[in-house]
């Protein structure tokens, strides 16, 4: 088996992406003065009050559940670790002590993000956070400072490639000594771009983003990518307020394009995809990410059926559909009670399993902030017991300049749901990291 880097390039292009459609749905989200670092000083690494056997272990979960961006935009990681916990504590928690979830809703802002990590962790003393989906996650130095780890969050923004003790759900090979990157610059990869242009020979992409700043840098970060694997980039923009959409998708059938890649909400997503249906306009794969990889695809491409089904999904994770996979398998069953499925939600799943295995190494001398800290820091090549591709925290003195990278690869198909295309952990390439600023 074909091992992958550590290193995570396509997530953080992927989270650029969230980040960028965030930034133009949500412009005054991070407005306003942020609380002084005064009001949240904590004893660095200091661990969580030592309790007895039998009692509780208190974990936080923070998510911006009302946000500028929409009630539902990055609740899937809270889902599933919630799920999973309540799964945990029917089965018995670990080794006798139920696991008691704090939930917090940061409602999308960098104030409302730093009172729910002085509720957390200087209020309710968690032991860890699980999958934390911050849209401005302004608390991530405290956490740091106070030694918590942040176990699988969602690398929404740099915080995860910039502190100690906050671990993404992908790894990363960052020093993570309080710069984000290395020397303020992050590095994403092509293997994307180059599964598409191996594997099903596409040739010319077309990129599409608003002419609004956030949405426009990301388009430009996906043209250099396309072009240093060789493709015909196309780029379409639209008007934000007043957005054409049909006249995009008539330049697409002209200008025949094998792929198309965005920078644009999911709303206006579904509103190309139609117009692409009505002028003919077939493509080889519309190519989305694992934000919008959910089993909700039906409803919001309703009126798009063409289109719909030449929707593609990329990321890091075992396809939620792939139920022959016993730990799929297992997220299914204890999730059976949620309106959708999403991947998000899997990665939140998988997240709430690392505090876990964490934890338990750590029962028999006790469960500390230090002790789970250490278990997950020393992670190499966990994941999940299959549901992530193989993560861990060895930093890299200098930035990658290539990378073997994996890639799991879903394609939506009306009667079957998300198909898997391969296996993720032989999905493999080694392509160039390109630099650019967060």
């Amino acid at each position: 088996m074909v091992r992958p880097r550590p290193y995570r390039a396509a997530e953080v292009l992927r989270a650029a992406e969230v980040l960028a459609v965030a930034a133009l749905l949500a412009l005054t989200a991070a407005c306003g003065s942020r609380l002084p670092e005064s009001d949240f000083e904590t004893d660095d690494r200091s661990p969580a009050p030592t309790r007895t056997t039998g009692e509780p272990l208190h974990v936080g979960i923070i998510t911006s559940a009302t946000s500028p961006v929409g009630g539902s935009a990055f609740t899937g990681p809270r889902d599933g670790a919630k799920a999973y916990f309540d799964r945990l504590n029917a089965r018995g928690g670990i080794d006798g002590r139920r696991v008691e979830v704090h939930l917090c809703d940061d409602g999308g802002s960098g104030v409302g993000d730093n009172e729910c990590v002085h509720q957390l962790v200087d209020e309710q003393n968690v032991v860890a956070l699980v999958a934390t989906t911050a849209l401005d996650y302004a608390g991530a130095s405290r956490v740091s400072g106070a030694g918590v780890p942040d176990i699988g969050g969602q690398p929404i923004g740099a915080a995860y490639d910039t502190y100690p003790h906050l671990y993404s759900i992908y790894g990363s090979s960052a020093p993570r000594d309080g710069t984000p990157g290395w020397d303020g610059k992050l590095y994403g990869g092509t293997e994307v771009y180059r599964y598409f242009r191996r594997e099903h020979g596409a040739r010319t992409a077309a990129v599409v983003s608003y002419n609004q700043s956030a949405s426009a840098a990301y388009a430009r970060l996906v043209e250099r990518g396309l072009r240093a694997e060789g493709y015909e980039v196309v780029t379409e923009q639209v008007d934000f307020a007043l957005p054409n959409f049909r006249a995009v998708a008539a330049d697409l059938k002209q200008q025949g394009a094998d792929l198309v890649f965005d920078a644009i909400d999911g709303h206006g997503n579904a509103r190309l995809c139609q117009a692409m249906d009505e002028v003919g306009a077939d493509v080889t794969a519309k190519v989305t990410n694992v934000q919008n990889w959910t089993s909700a695809v039906a409803e919001n491409y309703r009126d798009a059926p063409r289109c719909r089904n030449a929707l593609w999904a990329t990321g890091s994770s075992r396809n939620f559909e792939d139920t022959g996979h016993p730990a799929v398998r297992e997220f299914r069953e204890g999730t059976e009670g949620l309106k959708t499925h999403s991947q998000w939600q899997l990665e939140g799943w998988a997240a709430a399993r690392w505090f876990t295995d964490a934890a338990k190494s750590c029962a028999q001398d006790g469960i500390t902030r230090e002790c789970v800290d250490d278990y997950v820091n020393r992670s190499d090549g966990y994941t999940a017991g299959g549901l992530l591709l193989p993560v861990d925290f060895e930093p890299s003195p200098e930035p990658p300049r290539t990378s073997e990278t994996c890639l799991s690869v879903a394609r939506w198909q009306d009667d079957e749901g998300w198909v898997s295309q391969g296996d993720m952990n032989r999905t493999c390439f080694t392509v160039p990291q390109l630099a650019y600023e967060p």
